[in-house]
């Protein structure tokens, strides 16, 4: 039997971990959508709320997430810090944050985030799309980029736009776990791939050649 790789125990270790948060998020995402149908609460007042708390807090200041998500932080003091940025929030809000940081998920806070926003797009038969670029995408070229993905999701897409400054260029769209990658850095690596396998070939060809030759 093949004794696996260092390397390919650690990927397998990621993959069972990206699983393990994804079905919380599932979970939570679920949840807090669910309370608010309850509650008679907008669905999309809320996830205004959270698109304001993870662009206006979060992405503002990096601290302040990681802050949030260290378990070195008591629970009392995290619900402090959620009252003090959440004043003019709604109570099913500020709530949902609490229990977060009550149950110690407080680092899953983005996923649940992306999960409540795909959930509310598949009851809009919308598709949620993540795209990451080098730099920032105008609004004329995510209209373009909506307008050539509708064929290929089967819906209205969705964007939620990422800037990867490392990506050399083009753009890398993800839906759900379908990734399309047309960065010109995938493209280079594609060639270079392409590239060494016909140099093998050809190698192999000849020697082909020279043994079929030998043997006449």
């Amino acid at each position: 039997m093949k004794q696996k790789t260092e390397q390919e125990a650690r990927r397998e270790t990621g993959f069972a971990a990206d699983a393990s948060r994804a079905k919380l998020a599932d979970v939570y995402a679920v949840a807090a959508l669910g309370a608010c149908d309850a509650q008679g609460v907008s669905t999309a007042e809320f996830l205004a709320e959270f698109d304001s708390f993870v662009e206006g807090a979060c992405d503002a200041f990096p601290k302040f997430e990681e802050i949030l998500a260290s378990p070195m932080i008591p629970v009392d003091e995290k619900y402090r810090i959620v009252d003090a940025v959440c004043r003019d929030a709604t109570p099913i809000f500020k709530n949902f944050l609490k229990t977060l940081a009550k149950r110690g998920r407080t680092e899953i806070l983005r996923d649940v985030w992306r999960r409540c926003r795909q959930i509310d797009a598949e009851r809009k038969n919308r598709v949620a799309v993540r795209v990451t670029t080098a730099a920032p995408l105008s609004e004329e070229a995510k209209a373009n980029l909506a307008a050539k993905l509708r064929k290929l999701v089967g819906g209205e897409p969705e964007l939620f736009a990422v800037v990867d400054p490392t990506l050399i260029g083009g753009v890398i769209v993800r839906v759900g776990d379908k990734v399309y990658d047309a960065s010109i850095a995938n493209q280079l690596n594609n060639a270079r791939q392409e590239t060494i396998n016909r140099s093998v070939h050809e190698i192999q060809s000849r020697r082909d050649s020279f043994r079929h030759s030998e043997g006449n």
